[in-house]
Order: C-alpha cells, then sequence, then structure tokens
C-alpha cells in the first residue's frame, strides 16, 4: 500500500461540522464537475472512488469495470484532474455511468502532489457524504492550480485549511478574544479554544500560544510575516487533530518529515 493510500480506512468518518445530510437523493446526475478524491479495488474490474463535485458536495460511486484494460475508463479516473461525471442511483455508494477529462489545469510534480493527497486526505475525512461545499470546490480548484505554479505551499495548505474549517462550520473568528468580548490585540498573545475561539493565554498553557498579530493576519489571509507562518501551521495543526478526533493525517506526516510543513 502507497503511503497516500493509507487513509482508505477512515473514509467513512462522519464530518467535524456535522451537518445534516441531504434527506434525497437525485437518482440521476449528468454532467458535474468533480475530482477524484480516493479509489480502490471493488470485485475483479471495478473501482470504487470518493469524488469531490461541485454542487453535490463528497460522493462515493461503484465504477463498474473501470479496471478493464480496454475501459474508457481507465485512464481518466485520476486524481487532481477536472472531470465532469454522471452517475445514478439513491442508495450511498451510486453508479458512475461516465467521465470525461475535462482539462485545462497542469499536472501536480514532486512536493506539489504531496500537498494535493494531503487537500484530499483531509477531504475525506472531514466532509459528510451528500453535503455541498461549491465554494469549497472552487477553493480546492484554486489551490490545485497554486500548487502546480509553484505558489509557497506552507501559505496555500493554511488558506486551505482555515477554508475547509470555515465551511465546515467550526472555525471561530480569530478576530474577537472570548475573555474580553473585544478584538484581539497584536501584541497580546492568545490560545484558541477549537470550540469556542481565541482567548488571553495563562501561565502553563498546553495549546499552541500565538500572538494576535497572528490571528489577525490568518483572518485577513496575510501570510507575509514568517512568524504568522510558523505560528499559523501550529495552531491549524492542532485545530485540525482536534476535529479529526484524533485520527492521524498520514500524507500529513510525510510533509512534515519532508519539509517541516
Amino acid at each position: 500500500m502507497s503511503s497516500h493510500d493509507q487513509f482508505i480506512d477512515d473514509e467513512t468518518t462522519p464530518a467535524a461540522g456535522k451537518r445534516p445530510r441531504a434527506p434525497a437523493r437525485d437518482s440521476r446526475i449528468v454532467g458535474q464537475p468533480g475530482f477524484v478524491l480516493h479509489s480502490y479495488p471493488y470485485k475483479e474490474t471495478s473501482l470504487i472512488i470518493d469524488m469531490f463535485t461541485r454542487d453535490h458536495g463528497r460522493v462515493g460511486v461503484v465504477a463498474k469495470g473501470a479496471k478493464r484494460p480496454f475501459s474508457k475508463l481507465r485512464g481518466v479516473l485520476q486524481t487532481f484532474q477536472p472531470l465532469s461525471v454522471s452517475w445514478s442511483g439513491k442508495s450511498e455508494l451510486r453508479t458512475l455511468i461516465d467521465a470525461e477529462w475535462v482539462g485545462g489545469m497542469l499536472p501536480l510534480e514532486r512536493t506539489a502532489l504531496l500537498c494535493g493527497f494531503y487537500l484530499n486526505e483531509l477531504l475525506v475525512k472531514l466532509l459528510a457524504r451528500d453535503d455541498r461545499h461549491p465554494a469549497l470546490f472552487d477553493h480546492y480548484v484554486s489551490t490545485l492550480n497554486q500548487l502546480a505554479h509553484g505558489e509557497p505551499a506552507q501559505i496555500v495548505l493554511r488558506k486551505f485549511e482555515r477554508a475547509l474549517l470555515r465551511e465546515t462550520g467550526v472555525a471561530a473568528d480569530l478576530g474577537r478574544c472570548t475573555s474580553s468580548r473585544g478584538p484581539v490585540a497584536p501584541a497580546s498573545s492568545y490560545v484558541v479554544d477549537p470550540e469556542r475561539g481565541a482567548r488571553a493565554a495563562g501561565a502553563g498553557e498546553v495549546w499552541p500560544v500565538v500572538l494576535g498579530k497572528t490571528l489577525l493576519d490568518m483572518e485577513r489571509e496575510d501570510y507575509t510575516d514568517p512568524a504568522t507562518q510558523a505560528q499559523s501551521k501550529q495552531l491549524m495543526r492542532f485545530l485540525l487533530a482536534h476535529h479529526l478526533g484524533g485520527q492521524p493525517l498520514n500524507t500529513r506526516q510525510i510533509l512534515i518529515d519532508l519539509m517541516q510543513l
């Protein structure tokens, strides 16, 4: 099993945001923009695929016969490639009818490729199936493009992590202090309660302590300050660990080992 395939076991984990799933599913969807998040073999010739789609969120589909040598799906169902997908069915796993490569995006290479698998693992573990997130889908496409064009991974990943927590309903307002009920002061020190938000740091804190400036920078998506980059990395690692309920992020650990992202 390759390193980026190790998150398969947790694919059915409920999302951190705990949003209710859609009560009903359309029986036939045609031409939906989507990406393969993860796939694994099913029976002898088929695949089960976790897809991230723009208007239907994370969807599980069965691609029947996709492993056959002459299947039209064999070379299409690749990660990080924009697709137009069609499926049918109302069960937890739908049946893939068709998938066409749309194109228009550069491939991910080297470290950017690992970062892409990290994004996919986050989506599989933090998004409930059938919970639509069109804004997050657009952010995902933008993030893949930024990584493919060599933009700084530390900054690109922090922005996506924050967007993901906002979309799943668990991102607190980092510009307000819950203990003082006032705005965060740039020069003061804070910790972020994953369930409540920022509060003034006390003595002997076990949670990551960050400057108010870091929190304000994160709210503005301004990561130009090296101190903000370093502190936001530790803070987001802590917040994600909480919302994942202790599940390890395998691709994250690989990135940490390679380049301390």
